[in-house]
Order: structure tokens, then C-alpha cells, then sequence
């Protein structure tokens, strides 16, 4: 079985994580971690005087590239062969591109549990994920604190 499993630098990240090594067998799995730095346009819609897209700092992609790390090794700790990347783009696309391309069996990542508001607003990875992967998505929630 391939694993997606795309995080960022949060706690509901951490879950999933902790989530895939505790419901899969490692012998039975491979995991590829992956995750997406973020980049916005340069200049306000409709001008064209320059790039679309921001590059990442140097010191961004270290700190993504050490983020992925730590997932990895933990899952390697478990028994898991696991592979990595870091990408550049939206979220959303990439996680949704690389499921296909690498023909991922399970997409598996955390949910921030925005509100309607804040998800109108600014959208959520976790529902274009479970609504458009080409494959099955384990979406891991954190509960609320009591």
C-alpha cells in the first residue's frame, strides 16, 4: 500500500503521523511524507510586470526540508520505508498532483478544523484533498479540549 502523508508544521501534522503508525503495518506499507511550502503571487491580480509566484527563502526550505525529516525518521523508527519531498506551489494542487503521479492507495493528513468562515475564506487543504484525490483520504482530527 502507498501512503501520502501530507503535513505541515502543526500539531494536527504530529496526529496524523502518530496516527499512521499506530493503524498500519509497517511490512505492509510504503510512506511518502510530503510537504508544501506555500508561495503567493508577487503583485496584486491582473498585473504582469514580473514572476506569478514568490521563491522560498532559502532558510524556509531548510526548515521544511528539517520538518519532513523528523516526520520521516519517526516513521522510520516504526519500521516504515519511507521516502520524502518538498514542493513549492499551492497545497491543495500539489498534494492532490502527487497522489496521482505516485499512484498513492491512501492520501493521509491532519485537519486545522477552521470554522465555515475562516475555510470560506481561505479554503482547506484537507476538503479539496478528501473531495478531488483520485484515491481514498484519511483525514485525522484532534478532539476539541474538554
Amino acid at each position: 500500500m502507498k501512503i501520502l502523508l501530507a503535513i505541515d508544521n502543526s500539531r494536527f501534522s504530529e496526529a496524523a503521523t502518530q496516527s499512521l503508525i499506530s493503524l498500519v503495518r509497517p511490512d505492509l506499507a510504503e510512506v511518502r511524507v510530503i510537504h508544501v511550502i506555500e508561495v503567493y503571487p508577487l503583485y496584486p491580480a491582473g498585473k504582469r510586470s514580473g514572476p506569478d509566484l514568490a521563491v522560498a527563502s532559502e532558510e524556509h526550505r531548510h526548515q521544511a526540508e528539517a520538518l519532513v525529516a523528523r516526520s520521516a525518521q519517526a516513521l522510520r523508527d516504526a519500521g516504515f520505508q519511507v521516502t520524502t519531498n518538498v514542493e513549492q506551489g499551492d497545497p491543495k494542487v500539489v498534494v492532490l498532483d502527487t497522489a496521482e503521479k505516485w499512484k498513492a492507495d491512501l492520501v493521509m493528513l491532519g485537519s486545522h478544523g477552521e470554522k465555515k468562515w475562516t475555510r470560506f475564506l481561505m479554503g482547506s487543504v484537507s476538503d479539496a484533498v478528501a473531495r478531488h484525490a483520485p484515491c481514498s483520504v484519511q483525514v485525522v482530527r484532534i478532539r476539541a479540549e474538554s
